[in-house]
């Protein structure tokens, strides 16, 4: 006789049943589970077929899910995953969504938290390097996703007075991201993505990215700890002529020239990582 168990607790059992990282025995007898269905009144509720018994249609959905957490973060984190392993990155995917488990229809968020798991949860190999490698390609995934806000145009730099400069202050476009990291994770991902073997080793290395998207491409430039400052200060609404005073006195004699300063400004400028400046 077939069971009429209600909607809402149907749904609750078989969320507990699906998203259970043992086997499909082991999730059909948890205790979550249970305390909605009891595991002999599954055949009740889900009818066996010709050639499959109630469990076994279970399985179905419950080997699916892992399998469909495990693809959507792999295509977030393909590095990360290069760097781990299948099996390895498989094992990290099963922990964390039983933390972190899709709650939206749409899972483009569902690895948002992975590198706060990455740094926090035992067993990970080079940890330190997972999580740098982590929250790079967070911040990838972040830049294409954002809102697309247009870059300063050609006529607005031209209309601005040479003596207007100083006083200048540059928001960034809502696609951008800026990051200083310890290890070389820029290299191992671009690595990965030319598919070349020379992967660069997992040791300390201090370096600095900027993550942008233009014409739906995302773009990482690499910058020298003295760019990464300047930008830092300009993304933080410092005017210009303020930036790039405080960048002269960090580099000291041995520190970058006006020169370079307002030539990387120039070039990220005509990159578009400005999309508006307000004069003071």
């Amino acid at each position: 006789m077939a069971l009429e168990l209600p909607l809402e607790r149907a749904q609750r059992w078989l969320h507990a049943v699906v998203v259970h990282p043992g086997t499909i025995e082991e999730a059909v007898a948890s205790g979550v589970a249970r305390v909605e269905l009891a595991p002999e009144d599954v055949p009740r509720l889900i009818l066996p077929t010709r050639t499959l018994t109630s469990v076994e249609r279970l399985a179905v959905y419950h080997g699916m899910y892992l399998m469909r957490m495990e693809e959507a973060l792999a295509v977030d984190y393909p590095a990360l995953k290069h760097f781990l392993g299948d099996r390895s990155f498989l094992e990290l995917v099963c922990a964390y969504v039983q933390v972190h488990p899709s709650r939206s229809y749409s899972l483009n968020r569902l690895g948002d938290m992975l590198p706060e798991f990455v740094r926090d949860v035992p067993g990970v190999p080079r940890r330190a390097f997972c999580h740098e490698l982590a929250r790079l390609e967070l911040a990838i995934s972040q830049v294409f996703d954002e809102t697309e806000t247009p870059a300063l145009d050609a006529v607005e730099v031209a209309s601005m007075p040479t003596e207007a400069w100083e006083g200048a202050c540059l928001r960034p476009i809502d696609a951008f991201r800026l990051l200083a990291l310890s290890y070389p994770v820029n290299d191992y991902v671009q690595s990965v993505k030319d598919e070349n073997h020379d992967h660069p080793a997992a040791r300390l290395k201090r370096n600095w990215v900027v993550l942008y998207r233009r014409s739906y491409s995302v773009y990482r430039l690499a910058l020298s700890r003295h760019a990464h400052d300047l930008l830092a200060d300009l993304a933080a609404g410092y005017p210009l002529g303020e930036a790039v005073a405080a960048a002269l006195r960090r580099g000291g004699r041995r520190g970058p020239r006006e020169d370079d300063l307002f030539r990387w400004f120039r070039e990220w400028v005509s990159e578009g990582l400005f999309q508006s400046l307000v004069r003071r």
